[in-house]
């Protein structure tokens, strides 16, 4: 037996059994007794055509900054892989750092928004995109459609959103690896490993379609294929004499994925860190942070969190003006990613000596109320 925070709803006695993550298990069975699957959310009342403007689409923002993504992929790469093949490898370790931001974490952003189909006017030009990033992020783009469908659907919902980055109890070990990708990287590479043998988790089947299955074999072993042929073709500098030089390859396809990741995790981990789970409003389930110009660019304007939930398709580029628009109605935005950071960490600590804790942001005097939804159960993390 713990007590429920006041942060939650006040102090009650109440029996936790340990929270299960998976979307087959008992949690999934409560959150839809609860009625928290496929629910009502808050919305921030905004006027039709003020909506309508913000969602038009356009191929003009996104098709300039793909042109930048790819020509900064090509010089800096290409700079990296020049200097390295002659010896000049101190030289070339900021070029390395550059592209593998470009590749590990800016792919991140435009699997993201061409996921949902609202970078690019024109339909194509999202689904290039999005197979080229899903392949540098190391994640199935029929997978990960449909998880990510479901975790705008169900956020932070237990036992239905599959995109849950904070567990609890919550392993800072875990967290900390994550900034050089080699857990996160290599669990991606097994499931995709397994898809490519024809073969889908329970959680998989739960939120995709079993007509789109085929589709997430194919895909998996294309993947495959490819790093299969960026490990052959390393072999064949190998065996050709050029010893550390075999390792270039690599570093051009698939090890940016680590070494360059690091922006992809901070950012990301800021989205929900800290805040309520089972709650149906995102004002409690995301955070907004301001950002400088380059993290926002790599970011896609991701940043701004809570808007991009509730009106899931705003484009990116028109994230801002929606921000401008509600931000009467949402909790004070963090003035950095450091100010944010220090407010999440304070959270997760306590989170881990307190179960059930989640941080209450304040809301201005505009704002309409929170909608809460009051917890029926808390997981027991007080062995932690």
């Amino acid at each position: 037996m713990t007590s429920l925070p006041s942060s939650v709803g006040g102090a009650r006695d109440i029996p936790q059994p340990p929270r299960d993550y998976s979307l087959t298990g008992e949690s999934a069975r409560r959150a839809i007794e609860m009625g928290l699957a496929a629910a009502e959310w808050y919305h921030t009342d905004v006027p039709r055509k003020v909506m309508k403007e913000l969602m038009q689409r356009r191929d003009g923002p996104a098709i300039r900054d793909t042109i930048l993504w790819i020509l900064l992929h090509l010089v800096f790469g290409g700079m990296a892989a020049w200097l390295s093949w002659n010896g000049h490898v101190w030289w070339s370790v900021p070029f390395w750092i550059a592209y593998g931001v470009l590749y590990g974490s800016a792919c991140d952003s435009r699997w993201h928004e061409c996921g949902h189909g609202t970078a690019f006017r024109t339909s194509w030009m999202n689904d290039v995109v999005y197979h080229i990033a899903s392949f540098q992020v190391m994640r199935n783009p029929v997978n990960w459609r449909w998880s990510h469908a479901r975790h705008h659907t169900d956020t932070i919902i237990v036992g239905r959103d599959a995109e849950i980055a904070w567990m609890h109890p919550i392993r800072l070990g875990l967290k900390a690896l994550a900034f050089i990708g080699v857990v996160d990287a290599w669990q991606s590479l097994k499931v995709l490993w397994r898809n490519a043998l024809g073969r889908l988790s329970p959680d998989e089947k739960d939120y995709i379609p079993p007509s789109e299955w085929p589709r997430a074999v194919f895909w998996a072993r294309v993947h495959m294929a490819i790093y299969a042929l960026t490990a052959l073709t390393s072999l064949g500098l190998l065996l050709a004499g050029q010893g550390w030089r075999s390792l270039i390859p690599f570093m051009l396809i698939g090890l940016p994925r680590l070494y360059g990741c690091w922006h992809m995790v901070m950012t990301g981990l800021l989205q929900h860190g800290g805040l309520a789970e089972d709650v149906l409003d995102h004002r409690l389930n995301s955070r907004t942070v301001y950002m400088n110009p380059v993290s926002r660019w790599i970011y896609w304007n991701m940043n701004y969190h809570v808007e991009h939930h509730m009106f899931p398709m705003v484009p990116y580029h028109a994230l801002p003006r929606l921000h401008e628009v509600i931000k009467h109605d949402l909790p004070r935005p963090n003035s950095s990613i450091w100010d944010a950071y220090r407010e999440m960490f304070r959270a997760v600590m306590r989170q881990r000596r307190e179960p059930g804790y989640y941080l209450r942001r304040e809301l201005p005097p505009t704002a309409k109320p929170y909608r809460e939804h009051l917890h029926q159960f808390v997981p027991d993390r007080s062995t932690v």
